[in-house]
């Protein structure tokens, strides 16, 4: 009997694909089934930030780093919108499924931690990088910034939706009601999305702050998708590859961790 229990528990080899693909597969048609909400009030929401700084300071301010101040602030908008979708995905997948008490669904099905962990980030991953492709599109149009380096542009974009989408999930697995989820959005990740360069070049700060600015993954996530775009950053690409990257897997872990402990997921 026990064979006959380990064969069966060993069908699927050591990856569940199948289980991979369907979970990914939910998650990514969970967001495109309100593609206005997902894909284009993103969109809307990223011509109204550039649309009102060019009313507000764009004819008065100067070239920052040697380009226009647009031109500089189109690529930080990209990517704040990019990482708050991605966030948003897999902390609200997660939050919702807890709430409405369906949360059994993913956790019975022989998927292993790291698993619904990757099938929830390719989620996050899917709806940044269409976020990223609408916008790019959309800047290509009106303001003709294509990126400079694709390489690096799509390295960036897809880092910046598994570093949020994970820490998307762990926020969605800490969280037992959606005040905490709002809590933890208002005063953890719009922080870090608004003080990462988004809208200024971080040389311009003081010493100190110059020097907290550097803590911050997203600085590097925006600076880096600056670098692909435009051509322009405050730092090294590649040292904001290896920050991000190490970012990502550090929170990966802890949220593998958390699933695999069943922590606020299991009585």
């Amino acid at each position: 009997m026990q064979n006959l229990m380990d064969q069966d528990a060993r069908r699927f080899g050591a990856v569940n694909w199948m289980g991979l693909y369907t979970l990914a597969k939910r998650e990514t048609l969970r967001f495109m089934a309100v593609w206005t909400q997902t894909l284009l009030a993103p969109l809307v929401t990223a011509g109204l930030f550039l649309l009102i700084f060019t009313i507000a300071i764009g004819p008065s301010r100067p070239d920052v780093m040697g380009v226009p101040f647009l031109i500089f602030l189109a690529p930080g908008i990209m990517m704040m919108t990019v990482i708050q979708n991605a966030f948003a995905n897999t902390s609200s997948s997660m939050v919702i499924s807890k709430v409405q008490g369906n949360i059994v669904d993913t956790l019975m099905p022989p998927l292993s931690p790291l698993e619904i962990l990757l099938g929830y980030l390719a989620g996050g991953i899917a709806r940044g990088v269409l976020i990223a492709c609408v916008v790019a599109l959309a800047f290509l149009v009106f303001l003709s910034i294509a990126p400079q380096n694709l390489f690096i542009t799509m390295i960036f974009v897809i880092l910046g939706g598994a570093f949020m989408g994970a820490l998307g999930l762990f926020a969605g697995i800490f969280a037992n009601k959606f005040d905490q989820m709002a809590a933890i959005t208002n005063f953890i990740v719009t922080p870090l999305a608004f003080l990462s360069g988004t809208f200024y070049s971080v040389e311009a700060l003081p010493p100190v702050l110059n020097k907290l600015s550097h803590l911050n993954p997203v600085f590097y996530l925006i600076d880096g998708l600056r670098y692909g775009m435009i051509g322009v950053s405050d730092s090294s690409p590649w040292l904001g590859m290896a920050v991000c990257t190490g970012a990502t897997l550090f929170v990966g872990a802890v949220t593998w961790q958390m699933l695999r402990t069943g922590y606020r997921l299991k009585a």
